[in-house]
């Protein structure tokens, strides 16, 4: 009888820890959501160093990710968790979890923590998003998306790269870039807000609702381009 009471109180303590564990998750994943709002609109209310109004509206999806932590010595890693979303026939899709790790060669020196946005311009991108996992090469796979008013939607950048990234640095660091990354969809994550698995090209096409704790994120994406939009035209005005 002992033995059966202690095994179900084990069972039940279990229970409750994954409960807890579950909601811690879910607790990081909203918070990551709101960090991800407040990169998106720090970087769009500075229109000469923000992401241009004709880039960000030719971008197929928009991946941010808070604090991407860059670091190492000759051997350089970066790690980080972010929020997608894609336009979509009906709107920007409901928000997708995403990670992304990897490592580069090079001599660096430093820890660095960096908001990191990255845009895929193209089909070619989208499809490699939607894979659920890619990685980032110079030969036109990414590239760092040009800054400031009016750029020319038009150049070979533009036109030919699938991923452009901005970043907004918050140390000290020097040397390493993105290629090499590997982007792949946070389960953990995705579960925590979903309730369970959803594979990502199904989130990022249209097919899932947006949660109500991801209602704010999705809003500061649709409304990202007209935000870029207002403040080219403060900076125009004040010529």
């Amino acid at each position: 009888m002992k033995k059966t009471i202690s095994l179900l109180l084990m069972s039940l303590l279990g229970l409750a820890g994954t409960y807890a564990f579950a909601g811690s998750d879910r607790e990081e994943t909203v918070e990551r959501m709101q960090k991800s709002v407040e990169v998106l609109q720090s970087i769009m209310s500075t229109p000469d160093k923000g992401i241009p109004e004709e880039v960000l509206n030719g971008a197929k999806c928009i991946v941010v990710v808070p604090n991407l932590l860059k670091g190492g010595f000759i051997f350089g890693g970066k790690h980080g968790r972010g929020v997608a979303s894609c336009r979509t026939p009906e709107g920007w899709s409901a928000p997708a979890f995403v990670s992304v790790g990897g490592g580069s060669w090079g001599l660096q020196i430093g820890v660095e923590g960096v908001d990191l946005v990255m845009l895929v311009m193209n089909d070619r991108g989208l499809q490699h998003l939607l894979s659920t996992k890619f990685e980032l090469t110079g030969e036109g796979s990414v590239a760092a998306g040009p800054v400031g008013r009016h750029t020319s939607a038009g150049t070979d950048v533009l036109m030919n790269t699938e991923v452009l990234t901005y970043s907004r640095s918050k140390g000290i660091f020097a040397g390493l870039t993105l290629e090499g990354a590997v982007i792949e969809q946070d389960n953990d994550s995705t579960r925590a807000i979903y309730g369970h698995h959803m594979m990502f090209r199904s989130i990022l096409s249209g097919k899932a609702t947006t949660p109500r704790s991801a209602d704010a994120f999705v809003k500061a994406v649709s409304e990202a381009g007209h935000q870029a939009h207002i403040a080219e035209a403060r900076e125009d005005n004040k010529q």
